[in-house]
């Protein structure tokens, strides 16, 4: 494939946007809802064998809520760094995919906080079912966060062309190396 149909994903839509070349937004954004839905899970599972786990359950209920918000702006910019892959390609079609199991992930978080907040008003914990439903967007998220990486780190989405990453590689004129062979 040519360079040309290749450099378009390389440059955002919108640097102020999404970020300037080579230092998406996106990435760093979806830290926010990972960080958050997974330490729900934690605090979910340890609010079963505390003896008051009250703490627990509404911190979790909360940060589900974090995430869900954090959720969203990541969303926003990934969209934008969506548009920029030429349509048609693989790295489009893992893109859609990666987007579609977000999509699904934010919307179970936002039931599953629905969910909880009913429960917590009529004084009740984490139930069965939602500790489930939180294992299993968990889980999706794994593989969504997989998928992510790919689009990064295989197929170079949003980062520095081949050439701008070979200046890191360019020894200085002059300098030698400072490894020691062993």
């Amino acid at each position: 494939m040519a360079d040309e149909t290749r450099l378009p994903s390389k440059r955002p839509v919108s640097a102020l946007l999404a970020g300037p070349y080579g230092h998406p937004f996106h990435p760093i954004l979806v830290t926010v809802p990972i960080g958050a839905w997974v330490t729900s899970l934690v605090f979910d599972i340890a609010s079963h064998v505390v003896h008051r786990p009250e703490f627990l359950t509404h911190s979790s209920q909360w940060l589900i809520a974090v995430g869900v918000i954090g959720a969203l702006l990541a969303a926003t910019v990934g969209f934008l760094d969506l548009f920029a892959i030429p349509a048609g390609t693989p790295a489009f079609r893992t893109g859609l995919v990666h987007m579609t199991l977000n999509l699904l992930v934010t919307a179970a978080y936002v039931g599953n906080f629905l969910w909880r907040y009913g429960a917590h008003a009529d004084g009740g914990g984490v139930g069965a079912g939602q500790l489930v439903l939180s294992a299993l967007s968990v889980a999706a998220l794994g593989v969504s966060g997989f998928l992510g990486g790919k689009l990064a780190y295989r197929y170079g989405v949003r980062v520095a062309d081949e050439r701008t990453q070979a200046e890191g590689f360019t020894p200085d004129p002059g300098r030698t190396s400072s490894r020691s062979t062993v």
